[in-house]
């Protein structure tokens, strides 16, 4: 027997035209939940993550062949192509930068910081020679939130100078326990918008301070992720963009404050609370960065299933299928090169398929057209999805919802289903019942300081108003140890993430995934059935854009 939809039809006669009384309730039978599978996500999962192709970083080979399998398997599916010119391809350009390893952050008068062990360094300026010399100004978080009466570089100008900046939020005071989101990380504590708002204040550079803490993951995370080829947008005439992009370690942080004969853990102190002003280190650095640039494209992979009425509006997934390629190691201590990101995202990817095979095996059409987006150069900064926010099929007010895949459950079953960003819309109630239908229960963010939130690619999505939820980690493992979820994060972050171990192992337990991914087919189908459109709650953040804000 098909484990199939249940209580689901096809379009009722009067959907979306007023007509009297409650609709009748839908039938059983149009979505085939069981063409997901756990054979069938292992071996997307396992040619994914293949050493053969290279980690599929942006526009290289490996990541050509990616894109190719995806489009092909979208066509085997029988799922439509919604790229450009009638293909499943949605080229972005993106600009290639590789970093001289010589790299040196020079004091004046001090000591010479060493790239890798102690700074890792872009330049927002896509030039193949940058040089930047400026005095540094201790900033504390970096951040201007007029809402909070909360501004870090209150009363100094920073033409010319470079920010030294703490990542994450300021901690929520007793008598206000909910600034900044509480122990939730909120945008402001994400090193992107450091960056974002440094160039805002005409800055020249701006250095982040890494702790493993504040950060959420270790020093060798940044390694990885900052060196060897970088990507970017191209740059705008008239884009605000910095020279210096760097993070430092917290030691090299605190030599850089000593020699202006400050005391670092002193100015982080004082930056926690609201009033704090920006603090001249009397301190001045320099470099040069030298960078070989080209420009490339690189696709999104875009299919739909059309809805049978409501053509016109959408409910989008997602995925990235981009991960790190290949880079050298790391102090000549790794011999493999390959980052194969199994996890991080081969695995996304693959439960994405496997909801569009779902899809297109339905007997029925969705009421609203179903999209399957598989983005590129999510590792880079969500480049992909930034281009897809500025270039979708359809307005953003006609999607319904989006739902992001950014890893999966390969450990087991659970009584928790996660979704990121679920308590800040409408999406979040309709979850929440379908999940007690099926004995489960929707869960909450078990580590809401790591800001995963903002950290893929449902984020620009939430930006332009499309109400997103995106999978988490669930925390209550059916007949395991209360402790076993935490134990598999801490192990995956502090071994795997961004790292070449992150590979494919036959030892993963696949049960977990498929009700997840079953359970996300069903929402989806659920949300594109419903006569209203799913919107973010009233005064949250991405309410404004539909708001007209």
């Amino acid at each position: 027997m098909r484990t199939v939809l249940s209580r689901f039809s096809v379009l009722l006669a009067c959907f979306g035209v007023a007509c009297g009384g409650a609709p009748a309730p839908p039938e059983a039978g149009e979505l085939p939940l069981d063409e997901i599978r756990g054979e069938q996500i292992a071996a997307h999962l396992k040619f994914l993550s293949h050493d053969l192709l290279e980690g599929r970083a942006p526009s290289t080979r490996g990541g050509a062949l990616a894109a190719e399998y995806l489009a092909t398997q979208l066509a085997v599916f029988g799922v439509e192509p919604a790229g450009e010119s009638g293909t499943y391809f949605q080229q972005l350009s993106i600009i290639e930068a590789t970093v001289e390893p010589s790299f040196v952050l020079s004091v004046a008068g001090g000591p010479r910081f060493r790239y890798l062990d102690d700074v890792v360094a872009v330049s927002g300026i896509q030039r193949p020679k940058v040089t930047f010399d400026g005095d540094v100004v201790f900033v504390g978080h970096g951040i201007v939130a007029p809402e909070l009466k909360w501004d870090d570089y209150a009363g100094v100008e920073m033409t010319g100078r470079i920010a030294l900046v703490m990542v994450n939020d300021p901690p929520a005071p007793p008598d206000e326990p909910q600034l900044f989101g509480g122990e939730a990380l909120t945008y402001y504590g994400r090193w992107t918008y450091k960056l974002e708002e440094a160039a805002r204040q005409g800055a020249l550079g701006a250095i982040l301070i890494h702790t493993t803490e504040s950060a959420t993951y270790p020093w060798q995370v940044v390694q990885t992720s900052w060196s060897g080829t970088q990507y970017a947008l191209p740059v705008r005439e008239g884009e605000l963009a910095l020279a210096l992009e760097s993070w430092v370690t917290e030691d090299a942080a605190r030599v850089l404050a000593r020699h202006g004969g400050h005391d670092l853990d002193a100015l982080r102190k004082t930056a926690l609370q609201r009033g704090a002003k920006p603090v001249p280190l009397g301190v001045r650095v320099s470099g040069v960065i030298s960078q070989t640039l080209s420009e490339k494209t690189t696709p999104n992979v875009i299919g739909v299933v059309r809805g049978n009425t409501a053509k016109d509006q959408g409910v989008m997934y997602t995925a990235h299928y981009d991960h790190l390629g290949m880079t050298e190691p790391v102090g000549g201590k790794e011999t493999d090169r390959i980052h194969n990101g199994a996890i991080d995202n081969a695995a996304g990817v693959a439960g994405v398929l496997e909801i569009a095979e779902a899809f297109a095996r339905a007997r029925a059409r969705p009421h609203r057209s179903i999209y399957f987006v598989f983005t590129a150069a999510e590792e880079s900064g969500l480049l992909g999805a930034e281009h897809l926010a500025a270039h979708l099929p359809l307005p953003a007010d006609q999607w319904t919802a989006n739902i992001n895949i950014d890893g999966l459950n390969l450990a087991g079953r659970t009584k928790d289903v996660v979704l990121l960003g679920a308590e800040r819309s409408s999406l979040g109630a309709i979850a929440s019942e379908l999940a007690s239908r099926h004995a489960r229960v929707l869960g909450p963010d078990p580590e809401p300081g790591r800001g995963y939130f903002f950290r893929s690619d449902h984020f620009p999505l939430a930006k332009v108003g499309i109400p997103a939820v995106s999978l988490g980690e669930s925390t209550q493992y059916i007949g395991k140890d209360p402790g076993f979820a935490k134990t598999l994060r801490d192990e995956y972050n502090e071994k795997d993430y961004h790292q070449p171990s992150d590979e494919f192992k036959t030892t993963w337990d696949y049960s977990g995934a498929v009700e997840d991914l079953r359970f996300l087919a069903e929402l989806g189908w659920r949300i594109s059935d419903q006569r209203e459109l799913p919107a973010y709650n009233a005064g949250d953040q991405f309410a404004a854009p539909r708001a007209g804000k």
